[in-house]
């Protein structure tokens, strides 16, 4: 394995790309009998030859147009195509099984990825050769899953991963009772059909799931009028029992991550590298947040030149 690990004060790479005007495509497709609903961002202008593309995915409970559309923004402007789309239950597309939305289901949003890269490689503007994964924060891990085993992506970046095992779920979520009183009303409010909260409020309030502010819940930032803000109990335990930080090996693709000590769950980062034997570079930037690294300009440029120069590396070749 290879890892490199930076700071601000060792890499402060600025773009290179010229700002470019970038022009969207709705478009659908489909999964598991769901219709699926994505955005391809291209060049403006851009004359429809087949482009290196990243297919963007977000945090938990998050839709396309938060963190996956400036990301995918800031791809094309260092040349690529970028492809995000909402998960099934969320957002513009369509349900669950059951018509159950707003379940944050590790297995089917891995299996909507998977669908998203077939789908991508269909498409005109896209090089099928030169497809690559961007995952952020919790869809990181359902990333790396995809990925994994999938001959149509040559390589995949992590920005701010939250990848969780056993040991970090219990610290997270007020140790093994407290979990498994979770799971028990996830059960709960499966066999009820559902049971819909917020998923983001004001500091300290009761009944929501993130009750801590700041961006789910500024209208500047994460609370634009197209975000859910819901979040279905049923889906604590899919949560909850999901460990991507013990199945490195998994992955083959070579491996580019940006986190930071003062984001969230650093130590999940350094579990999951520790037992990959692949390609990896970690870039460790000083006193960035989680939220700073969906929105914040600097940061985001940070993490947007890193993932760039690592997708654009030969492919097949390490980064």
């Amino acid at each position: 394995m290879k890892t490199f690990s930076l700071t601000t004060a060792a890499f402060l790479m600025a773009s290179t790309a010229a700002i470019a005007q970038v022009e969207t495509r709705t478009l659908t497709f489909e999964n598991e009998g769901a219709t699926l609903s994505g955005t391809l961002y291209l060049p403006e202008g851009h004359d429809g030859s087949a482009l290196p593309t990243v297919v963007v995915t977000g945090a938990w409970t998050s839709v396309e147009e938060q963190m996956p559309r400036i990301y995918a923004e800031e791809m094309v402007e260092r040349g690529f195509a970028a492809f995000t789309f909402d998960f099934r239950g969320w957002g513009k597309s369509g349900d669950l099984p059951q018509n159950v939305r707003f379940v944050e289901s590790p297995e089917a949003k891995t299996s909507d990825i998977r669908a998203a890269f077939d789908f991508v490689a269909t498409l005109p503007e896209v090089d099928p050769t030169q497809i690559n994964g961007l995952g952020i924060c919790a869809s990181a891990g359902y990333m790396i899953d995809a990925v994994a085993g999938n001959d149509l992506v040559q390589r995949i970046g992590l920005v701010a991963p939250w990848l969780q095992n056993e040991e970090i779920v219990n610290a997270v979520y007020g140790g093994e009772e407290s979990v498994q009183g979770l799971i028990a009303a996830s059960r709960a409010a499966e066999a009820a059909g559902g049971q819909i909260i917020p998923a983001a409020g004001p500091e300290g309030a009761e009944g929501v799931l993130m009750p801590i502010g700041g961006y789910y819940y500024e209208a500047d930032r994460g609370a634009i009028p197209e975000y859910d803000n819901q979040w279905n109990n049923a889906g604590w335990e899919g949560w909850l029992t999901y460990h991507p930080a013990d199945n490195p090996n998994r992955l083959t693709q070579p491996l580019a991550i940006v986190h930071s000590e003062a984001a969230a769950i650093p130590q999940g980062v350094r579990s999951f590298l520790e037992g990959f034997s692949g390609d990896a570079t970690l870039q460790m930037l000083e006193d960035v947040t989680q939220f700073d690294f969906y929105d914040n300009p600097e940061d985001v440029t940070h993490a947007a030149d890193t993932m760039a120069q690592h997708f654009a590396g030969p492919v097949g070749q390490d980064s």
